[in-house]
């Protein structure tokens, strides 16, 4: 087990799924964690999961108000931190000529705008050597049908890290991204899926994951921490977590 003692890290987006990973593993290393989220189902869930020694947030990760009080949250409840996970994130699976205003604002205002602000909200916060790890995607790249807004909200959170990671150089804040594929998770990354739409969707991860599996949500923490803690001569990068989905790998025919 890493020990994190000592560290201080915020995890939006970080009641279930892959940012409820990252959080189990800080804490279990003696860190002092924060994670946010917005479903009260999920939120109740992590109090339980994580238990009293996390502090667990209900955010709107889309909100600049809620982003705005977010920090004077953190402020109050840590101080300073060493670690930033942005994680929050939605998905609207629709074809290109069916997005509308309204699914097109709700990806972006979460993935991409909220994203933005919450690092500029919290960089200040961030000790001189901390660091910050955006969640990407496999999407955010390589033109997947269906997925025309997501992919160009994640796709953005790559250009921020290359350029955040630029502008934190003098305080040595590294910026990073991590890049899952085909994760298991609760909502499989798309809210709002019937039991049958997920078992499909996750029949055609399998399919296309040249690992043929779906990837956990463990595997996705260990890679965030890697670029977060580890990773010290690492900074500007995007690290897949996808099986060889995203890299070309083919799958041996038989």
């Amino acid at each position: 087990m890493t020990d994190y003692s000592g560290k201080k890290a915020v995890i939006t987006g970080g009641t279930h799924g892959m940012g409820l990973a990252i959080g189990k593993a800080l804490l279990a290393g003696g860190a002092d964690v924060l994670v946010t989220g917005y479903n009260p189902r999920n939120i109740t869930t992590a109090e339980v999961e994580l238990g009293p020694a996390a502090h667990v947030v209900r955010s709107n990760a889309g909100s600049l108000d809620d982003i705005e009080l977010l920090g004077k949250t953190v402020e109050e409840k840590l101080g300073h931190i060493d670690h930033l996970f942005i994680n929050a994130g939605t998905a609207i699976l629709e074809p290109f000529a069916q997005v509308t205003e309204a699914t097109f604002d709700q990806q972006f205002h979460v993935n991409t705008k909220g994203a933005f602000f919450v690092a500029q909200r919290l960089a200040p916060l961030i000790r001189d050597g901390g660091s910050i790890v955006f969640t990407s995607s496999v999407a955010d790249e390589g033109g997947t049908p269906g997925m025309s807004v997501y992919s160009g909200s994640k796709a953005a959170l790559f250009s921020f890290t290359q350029v955040i990671a630029s502008e934190l150089l003098p305080r040595n804040i590294r910026v990073n991204a991590v890049s899952p594929g085909f994760i298991d998770t609760p909502s499989m990354g798309i809210p709002g899926l019937s039991d049958e739409e997920k078992a499909g969707f996750s029949a055609l991860g399998d399919q296309l994951t040249p690992m043929r599996r779906h990837g956990g949500v463990d595997e996705v923490a260990r890679a965030a921490l890697y670029l977060a803690v580890d990773a010290t001569f690492t900074t500007g990068t995007k690290l897949p977590v996808d099986g060889g989905l995203g890299q070309g790998v083919q799958y041996p025919q038989q």
